[in-house]
């Protein structure tokens, strides 16, 4: 036997559910505080732009009455002069809302909405929407969005990752073309090309499963493949030079600490140490003391992978600006990067750190910046 219909609203399972919500005894919403959770609602359920936009006009429809029920009752010939949208639009974004349990229908007997007054007559009643969900689901709304940004960032370092092996990649097959232009690279420049048809550019999409793995593996195979052709195809090189008697201590001809500096990369007092160490606290990451410019150096070579600056950039800089220049101009950009990640939320306007590393370094070579003028300047602005 098929049941007639009654010609009313048809019954939905989100709005039973959302029916059994309720505001805490003796709790009254102010519509700034309806408005903010609607708000939130919308940003947690990724709400289309029609169903907000009638959400908003029923949240502003609210009077602040202390009633149990947070209830409205705009007809739709309101919604639609408010929100220019049509009547068969204002219906199915009604519809949505009580699809998500946004609000929950309070039907009156003809179809109507409409408020009830007492004999003086005072609002004690109405039949319209309640918007109660909206309200006492706020601790969902919160969660949904404190999840939302989460994923965003791990989408974020995902796609930086990326980046960092697809430029790495890039430079590995371009040291092999410049150093050993016989050696057959197609193999590698293919998986290239097809890594890059296969990843999306940056947006709402998230990176697919697994290409992150693959782009670090051609990174790896890129490098190895630099390594092996500069190593004459084994893995190690070694040379013996080691002609002395056993009883020679095995360190002799070793220079001494002092002496991996030359004499002619020996800097002013403005690039002492304790200025670099006052500048950039950062290197406090070395894990080690820094006394004197070797330990500038081991520093700088230390925290260059911190950078995500390929092995190229640091033989680059040592070239151009000298080994102490370039382990300074290494710990300056670093703590550029930090300074940049507390100042905007953990987020650095400083997108390839290595790639900003190179441009400094050939900057400095032509006299453009000079390093112990802007250490100076990070010192007084960290003083300050």
């Amino acid at each position: 036997m098929q049941l007639a219909s009654s010609g009313g609203r048809r019954l939905r399972h989100a709005a039973l559910v959302a029916r059994e919500l309720a505001l805490e005894a003796g709790r009254t919403v102010t519509r700034k505080e309806l408005s903010a959770a609607a708000r939130d609602a919308a940003k947690a359920l990724n709400l289309p732009t029609t169903p907000r936009v009638v959400l908003s006009e029923l949240v502003a429809c609210w009077g602040e009455q202390g009633w149990e029920r947070l209830l409205v009752w705009p007809s739709n010939d309101y919604l639609v002069g408010r929100t220019a949208l049509t009547d068969r639009a204002i219906r199915k974004s009604v519809r949505k809302l009580v699809d998500l349990g946004l609000i929950v229908p309070k039907d009156s007997p003809n179809g109507k909405r409409y408020a009830v007054k007492d004999l003086a007559g005072e609002i004690v009643d109405a039949f319209g929407f309640d918007l109660t969900p909206v309200y006492a689901r706020r601790g969902e709304w919160a969660t949904l969005l404190i999840e939302q940004k989460q994923r965003r960032q791990a989408q974020k370092q995902a796609f930086d990752e990326v980046t960092i092996c697809r430029r790495a990649t890039e430079e590995a097959l371009s040291a092999l073309a410049e150093h050993y232009p016989d050696l057959d690279r197609s193999s590698l420049e293919d998986d290239l090309k097809t890594l890059k048809a296969r990843t999306p550019a940056r947006s709402k999409t998230s990176l697919p499963t697994g290409l992150l793995d693959e782009w670090s593996l051609l990174r790896s195979h890129a490098e190895q493949a630099f390594l092996d052709a500069g190593n004459g195809g084994t893995r190690f090189r070694h040379t013996n030079n080691n002609n002395g008697f056993p009883s020679e201590p095995c360190n002799k001809g070793f220079p001494t600490k002092a002496e991996a500096v030359r004499s002619t990369e020996q800097t002013s007092e403005h690039l002492s140490p304790e200025l670099i160490l006052e500048a950039c606290p950062t290197l406090s990451d070395y894990g080690q003391p820094v006394r004197d410019l070797a330990d500038v150096v081991s520093a700088g070579r230390y925290l260059r992978a911190s950078l995500g600056a390929h092995e190229s950039a640091w033989a680059e800089a040592v070239e151009d600006i000298g080994t102490v220049k370039a382990a300074i101009a290494v710990i300056y950009v670093l703590q550029l990067y930090e300074d940049d990640v507390a100042k905007n939320g953990g987020e650095s306007r400083i997108k390839n750190p290595g790639g900003y590393f190179r441009a400094l370094t050939r900057m400095v070579k032509v006299g453009k910046i000079d390093l112990a003028v802007e250490l100076l300047a990070m010192r007084r602005r960290r003083m300050s």
